[in-house]
């Protein structure tokens, strides 16, 4: 099983690229019995669940790093988790800590074949929508998630 988690706030304009990856995905047909797609918006604790029982994880979301909007980061997971670090309230438990506390409480029913999406935000105030560049951005991460699925697809029927 794949889990494709998309990440996100649809009100805080670019930061719903995540989100957006996953209704493209939806309207590809991608979802499967093999193929768990999740808007997961900004609840870590979602993403550590949803991938429970998985073999592979993918998460997308947005990124703040000053570099052009629109631009693509694909990691390795094992390069993003951090332990948990208590905040204030649950908005704080994000999905890099759901990969280190879900491989540390579900051990080996956690994926350990974890890639992460970053794409990068030109705005993260109030608002709805995506910017142009992030749209392009979220379509391409798409097409990069699909192609992903599809191989693991072939290679399990190999």
């Amino acid at each position: 099983m794949i889990a494709v988690i998309g990440c996100g706030n649809l009100n805080r304009q670019d930061d719903g690229a995540g989100i957006e990856v996953i209704r493209q995905l939806h309207s590809r047909g991608i979802a499967s019995e093999t193929v768990r797609l999740f808007d997961a918006g900004t609840d870590g604790t979602a993403v550590m669940f949803q991938a429970r029982g998985c073999t592979k994880l993918i998460v997308i979301d947005a990124s703040r790093t000053g570099v052009d909007s629109g631009a693509i980061y694909e990691v390795p997971g094992s390069e993003l988790e951090l332990p948990y670090s208590p905040g204030l309230n649950l908005h704080d438990f994000r999905w890099d800590a759901a990969l280190h506390a879900g491989r540390m409480i579900f051990k080996d029913e956690f994926p350990s074949d974890v890639k992460v999406f970053l794409i990068e935000a030109e705005s993260l105030d109030l608002g709805i929508g995506l910017s142009a560049s992030v749209m392009i951005a979220a379509s391409t991460v798409a097409d990069r998630v699909e192609s992903l699925v599809r191989q693991s697809r072939d290679a399990d029927h190999a």
